[in-house]
């Protein structure tokens, strides 16, 4: 019931026009890409925290604020906003008690069986070559996740020289940010 109490909330949003107080352009104000992890805490705490308003960066998400693989949908996300959407800096975000930290790749697919997905199924993608340690493992320290996430970004072959990339820690209960690497 919760996507049909969003759905009544939004009609009514669009029927009062409240769209228009976050009326902007395609194009970040800030010239900024944020790439960060999908934590609910930090909906509306990053945003607060760095004095983000609608329109000012380009905001991409994943489990953990991870990239591994130098041409995954993550990096393809960045270098299209900054081809195509004027983006000058790259701010990868990290947080503390992060859920990626430490996965236990064995208790998550012993999870996954327990939800319904077939043992065949997983037997079936291990045959196929998905490794699910490659695949879903986290890291040891956040600082050091940022770290990977900004070197594969640096170091990518299509990203322009010029483009700053930097990274950063926040604390999901207070908001504090620490800088883990900065581009001058």
């Amino acid at each position: 019931m919760h996507l049909e109490e969003m759905l009544a909330f939004n009609r009514k949003f669009v029927a009062e026009k409240g769209y228009e107080a976050y009326e902007t352009d395609s194009i970040p104000n800030k010239r900024m890409v944020i790439f960060t992890c999908m934590e609910s805490r930090l909906i509306e705490l990053l945003h607060r925290a760095l004095n983000l308003q609608n329109g000012d960066v380009k905001m991409v998400k994943n489990a953990g604020a991870i990239i591994r693989k130098p041409f995954d949908s993550v990096m393809k996300s960045i270098l299209v906003a900054v081809y195509k959407l004027q983006a000058e800096e790259i701010t990868v975000i990290g947080h503390h008690d992060c859920g990626m930290s430490q996965v236990d790749i064995n208790a998550l697919t012993e999870e996954m069986s327990k939800r319904g997905i077939p043992d065949e199924t997983l037997n079936a993608l291990t045959h196929a070559g998905i490794d699910f340690e490659e695949e879903f493992h986290g890291f040891e320290t956040v600082e050091e996740s940022v770290q990977q996430s900004v070197q594969i970004i640096r170091k990518h072959p299509l990203l322009p020289s010029g483009v700053k990339v930097h990274g950063l820690v926040i604390d999901p209960g207070t908001g504090k940010v620490d800088v883990v690497t900065k581009d001058v």
